[in-house]
């Protein structure tokens, strides 16, 4: 039979366990809502910034920009790869690992090497454990990350792509969909080929001959718009993509320590249990003894 006396301190430990987990499920609770609010936000903003983009390569002047020409030839991809610092999420970070080292696998065949960043302590030590190697690492974001740090991650990628150091932009990370689905995908974010895809998808639902926007009056110039407006748009949608990747760690870590909390609770129930069997085991034999002592006497 089980000592009593170690069940009783292993149903203690697990009980303390189990307080631990539920805390970290409320407060991963609390930082989701808020996460999720902000993310909200920005996908509103993502939206309208892309369909001004949109709606100017459609006005019919002459305008072109860098970031919205795609290379005939993809000799570099850079890829950014968006983890967590902490553990305790499930399987967040594996599957953002996973997806990132198939997406690194199969870009070896396509194109040479580009730059490797990768954002979280778990993915850059689950990476380098893998053997690859990494030119780029931020700590720096949990889950709230700032639009002015990912906006300086931004400008550095925009200006490679630009000045010919990169073809392509490839950004791994867990897309937010809903509040009980979460996806680790790889978008493209340079060039801005969904711009192209979009304008042709429309096309096709229409059945007609897209025509050309004539209800815009550019001051000083279309070319001048396009130059900020660009450029902001690709800030929002890679912030969108810390944000998403925010929304869903916290997700993440709300139910893992949720069927942790709940694992722990039918865990005590099981040892109390087995503890109450024990402790009436010892009370039965302990009277049996007695009963005999005062046969032996009588």
């Amino acid at each position: 039979m089980a000592n009593i006396r170690q069940l009783d301190k292993r149903r203690k430990s697990v009980k303390n366990i189990r307080k631990i987990t539920r805390t970290m499920e409320l407060i991963a609770t609390a930082r989701f809502k808020k996460a999720m609010d902000r993310a909200a936000a920005a996908t509103d903003y993502t939206k309208r910034i892309t369909q001004i983009v949109t709606d100017l390569a459609e006005s019919g002047t002459e305008v072109n920009h860098p970031l919205l020409v795609p290379r005939k030839e993809i000799n570099k991809i850079d890829m950014l790869v968006l983890t967590a610092n902490r553990g305790l999420c499930g399987g967040y970070n594996g599957n953002v690992v996973r997806v990132a080292a198939a997406q690194r696998t199969e870009l070896k065949e396509q194109a040479a090497r580009g730059e490797l960043s990768v954002s979280g302590k778990r993915g850059i030590s689950a990476l380098r454990f893998m053997g690859m190697p990494i030119e780029n690492t931020y700590t720096e974001f949990d889950d709230e990350p700032g639009f002015e740090p990912v906006s300086k991650i931004a400008d550095d990628l925009i200006e490679r792509y630009i000045t010919g150091q990169v073809d392509r932009v490839d950004v791994v990370y867990t897309r937010f969909v809903s509040s009980s689905r979460q996806i680790a995908t790889v978008e493209t974010l340079l060039p801005f080929a969904k711009i192209e895809t979009a304008v042709k998808s429309d096309d096709k639902s229409a059945g007609k001959t897209r025509g050309i926007r004539d209800d815009y009056e550019f001051l000083p110039s279309a070319s001048a718009i396009l130059e900020e407006v660009v450029p902001a748009s690709f800030r929002a949608r890679l912030f969108k993509c810390f944000l998403d990747a925010a929304v869903s760690e916290q997700i993440a870590r709300m139910v893992a320590m949720k069927g942790a909390t709940e694992n722990a609770g039918d865990l005590i129930k099981s040892l109390s249990r087995t503890y109450n069997r024990a402790r009436q085991s010892k009370i039965t034999g302990e009277i049996m003894e007695i009963i005999g002592g005062v046969e032996a006497l009588g």
